[in-house]
């Protein structure tokens, strides 16, 4: 007997698909992308009564009918071969709805086996099945499940082994949608027969027949059905004659016909339904008036419950790998390999550490969406900002992610995945960079106190970050309108009932996405990271303006000296030290590739208000934003150069005007945040091009936008004077 069987898991969206998916699999799954689409696919295995069983994901979807990526997918997994069972997981609680997908699945004439889930909710609401007649009825066996629940997927599994034996005695569905269209039916599919497509001898024709009468897409589009095209608009002009309406009108129009005489014939609802509690709970969360503020406050709490839980986590992994790097400089000397040396402890080390130090954020992240959505919650926020973000090209479900953009670009993209529309979801991650990240608030942290009074400092900053707001919002606007034009597509705004989120599914769900951080975002990192190590140290400057060597050693010695006097002399003797060892750095970063190409990119910077300092810095902030005040202060030479740092304030008020301040920021703003963003956009549309478009893009823009106004303020003389 056959000890390996492959099984697709099918059903709608907010089914509870994913619930049994996670309880069968557990951590043994695989994550990725269907080729060429954004559509997420998932697979994983587990052994039944010594059965090796491969269970596939299929995405969420209503119907077979081609009208979306998801649907495509789904049409061209189920008919390619290698398909033994699929499992259909049914929402009983809205039984006739779910049922939709059932009809078409069942046409396949694949083994099925149906799995009414959330049977539990549909006991509260007061509905009892008949199965047996759905067994006879669909030639399907059927198990009620309650998918969230350990005890609820123990039937399933007891059926799922007895279905696996028996799949030669499968049953045929009693589906008929009348004589007239079953004539047509027949008709198309004897000329399909004739064909004899080797292909798609796994398919009875007769699906085939029903999916070219209702114009699907993905059918229409298979090259050796072209042929039966004639016969097909034949039969949909004899329905059109003798009926005044559209075949795949009709044809659904038939589905549910049928299926309303099923469901009223095996569902009975008991006289003491009541008012489901979710219900009661969305008169409060969905309301007008209270809808908005409550979903604001969800989440701030979704923000703050991010970054105050990942914020201590942050800490040990930043000491983790500075414990890492120093103890590899004590062990390794410095006279043996030294730029090996130094590329491992301050190339890689550092850069993978600047990718791991945002895991933490990623996790939190990821277990509040996944508690949102698990929760039915989600879809709440979806409907509620609907409205508002359709005048923008949007929907509802670009909000969160573009809320999420305020922390870190990278996780906000990867929270796009929530979004089922693929235009809509490439316009949310596209315009995702101009929402103003954490990384970018060092830079504002520099410069605002420096340049601006007090009283207008929080102004500023409320200024720069409302710039990205408006940006993001009129790009996306006008991407829907060109780029990305198309009829406004509908979307179901189901509410699923409320529920409570397992364990087992959380974790899962941040153990995923915290993988694919690591595996996709960090390898390239680490790759630029090796990069930018090469082009801050090469060519090596020999030869300086002074014997640093001498004038350090020199200055080591005072702080010898200084320790045995007073704290005062101690920090006076630091801060020389620091001051000579910084100079000597800046002297060899204008000397190596990244000073030599900023001087070189100086004249094309130099109309938008940046000198060869600030566009060396602006390259070394494509690693991550905050490098930017990093290279800034090794190059004013000040201490360790961070944003607390009053003498690179100073340094920056003699240099630079409060008009350049402010186009560093605006620059930084609208350009793109970091490596990272790139390759989590490669990663989300599965597309190089897109990621290198959308860079060279965001660079364009926020090129243009300081050229403007650094020129007009020049000319306005706004700004224009130095206050140091």
């Amino acid at each position: 007997m056959k000890q390996t069987f492959k099984i697709a898991l099918a059903g709608n969206p907010n089914c509870g698909k994913t619930c049994i998916f996670n309880s069968l699999t557990g951590a043994r799954q695989h994550v990725g992308n269907y080729p060429g689409v954004t559509v997420e696919s998932k697979s994983g295995n587990f052994t039944l009564n010594g059965m090796q069983i491969e269970l596939v994901d299929l995405p969420g979807v209503y119907s077979l009918s081609s009208s979306s990526p998801e649907e495509d997918v789904v049409f061209k997994e189920l008919t390619t071969p290698g398909i033994d069972l699929i499992v259909n997981v049914i929402d009983s609680t809205i039984p006739q709805r779910s049922l939709y997908l059932t009809t078409q699945l069942a046409e396949l004439h694949i083994p099925m086996l149906l799995a009414f889930n959330m049977s539990d909710d549909a006991k509260k609401k007061g509905l009892k099945f008949d199965i047996p007649k759905f067994e006879k009825y669909f030639g399907s066996p059927v198990v009620q499940t309650v998918g969230n629940k350990a005890s609820g997927v123990r039937r399933l599994l007891e059926q799922l082994a007895k279905t696996l034996t028996e799949l030669e005695d499968h049953g045929v569905p009693m589906l008929s949608y009348g004589a007239d269209i079953d004539d047509a039916i027949n008709a198309v599919a004897s000329e399909i027969d004739a064909l004899n497509v080797a292909e798609y001898k796994h398919i009875p024709s007769r699906f085939f027949a029903i999916k070219l009468l209702e114009h699907d897409s993905s059918a229409m589009n298979i090259q050796a059905l072209k042929s039966v095209h004639p016969k097909v608009e034949e039969e949909i002009k004899h329905l059109w004659d003798k009926h005044a309406i559209e075949a795949d009108t009709f044809m659904a129009d038939r589905r549910y016909a049928m299926l309303a005489g099923a469901c009223r014939d095996a569902i009975s609802c008991t006289e003491g339904k009541r008012r489901e509690i979710s219900d009661k709970i969305d008169m409060v969360m969905t309301n007008k008036f209270l809808g908005f503020p409550i979903f604001l406050a969800i989440m701030y709490l979704t923000f703050y419950f991010t970054f105050t839980c990942a914020e201590p986590f942050m800490g040990w992994i930043e000491e983790f790998f500075a414990f890492l790097g120093e103890s590899i400089k004590d062990i390794w000397s410095e006279d043996k390999l030294p730029y090996l040396r130094s590329l491992v402890t301050d190339g890689i080390i550092g850069g993978v550490g600047g990718v791991i130090v945002f895991l933490p954020n990623i996790l939190f992240l990821f277990f509040a969406i996944a508690l949102l959505e698990d929760s039915g919650y989600m879809s709440r926020a979806a409907f509620i900002m609907d409205g508002v973000m359709r005048k923008f090209g949007l929907q509802g479900r670009s909000f969160v992610p573009l809320v999420l953009g305020f922390g870190c670009t990278v996780p906000a993209i990867m929270a796009t995945r929530t979004i089922e529309s693929e235009r809509d979801r490439t316009v949310t991650i596209m315009v995702l960079p101009f929402m103003s990240c954490g990384a970018r608030l060092p830079i504002y942290a520099l410069i605002i106190p420096a340049f601006f009074a007090h009283k207008y400092q929080a102004f500023m900053m409320w200024v720069i970050y409302i710039i990205g707001v408006i940006v993001a919002l009129v790009a996306a606007k006008l991407m829907k309108s060109t780029l990305f034009k198309g009829d406004g597509e509908v979307y179901l705004m189901e509410l699923p009932p409320y529920r409570m989120p397992t364990a087992k599914s959380l974790m899962l769900h941040m153990w995923d996405r915290g993988r694919m951080y690591l595996q996709k975002a960090g390898t390239i990192i680490l790759a630029t990271s090796v990069i930018l190590y090469i082009c801050n140290t090469f060519p090596e400057k020999k030869e300086f303006s002074v014997d640093y060597d001498a004038k350090i050693e020199e200055a080591q010695k005072a702080v010898k000296v200084a320790k045995q006097q007073s704290e005062e002399a101690l920090q006076k003797a630091q801060e020389k030290l620091s001051a000579l060892e910084n100079a000597q750095m800046a002297e060899k970063m204008e000397y190596n590739i990244s000073g030599r190409v900023g001087k070189t990119l100086e004249p094309l910077f130099k109309p938008i208000g940046f000198d060869w300092r600030i566009t060396t810095a602006t390259i070394g902030a494509l690693a991550a934003k905050e490098v930017f005040v990093a290279q800034m202060g090794i190059l004013y030479a000040e201490g360790e150069a961070d944003e607390e740092s009053e003498g690179l304030r100073q340094q920056l008020i003699k240099h630079y005007t409060p008009l350049q301040a402010f186009c560093v920021m605006l620059f930084c703003l609208l350009s793109i945040p970091c490596l990272a963003t790139l390759a989590i956009i490669k990663r989300e549309l599965n597309s190089w091009k897109m990621a290198f478009i959308e860079a060279g893009a965001l660079f364009t823009l926020a090129y243009t936008a300081t050229l403007i106004v650094y020129q007009i303020g020049t000319v306005l003389k706004i700004g224009t004077s130095l206050i140091g």
